[in-house]
């Protein structure tokens, strides 16, 4: 069994940072990569930067946001400067990740947390 535990959200005014930190636990062979989500009420999930054999950012938040990795705690962390209004969301950290139990790799979710930016 895996388990994603986001943490760091919160209000900030706009022009604000914050930083999201997600720890991933459990029978872990491999991660093969980590990535950030998020969900705004009424809309679909997005994905807002994944770190794997690349580097990827939604154009929404780029030279605003920052995706690092510290895989010797599996632990993937989110550097959100600068932020907006409509930076507000739920944010979901995602992994793929091999288990010591299969050799199949899956997708593992977080439970989310909560980023309001306060205009």
């Amino acid at each position: 069994q895996v388990q994603l535990v986001e943490s760091g959200g919160g209000l900030v005014q706009a022009g604000g940072s914050l930083r999201l930190s997600c720890v991933a636990s459990g029978s872990i062979r491999s991660i093969h990569a980590m990535g950030w989500w998020r969900q705004a009420p009424g809309k679909q999930r997005e994905l807002v930067a994944n770190s794997g054999s690349s580097t990827n950012y939604a154009d929404s938040v780029k030279g605003r946001f920052s995706i690092s990795r510290d895989n010797a705690k599996n632990t993937v962390y989110l550097q959100m400067n600068k932020l907006k209004p409509e930076d507000t969301a739920v944010y979901y950290c995602n992994a793929l990740i091999t288990t010591s139990r299969t050799p199949t790799a899956w997708t593992y979710w977080g439970q989310g947390t909560q980023v309001t930016v306060s205009s």
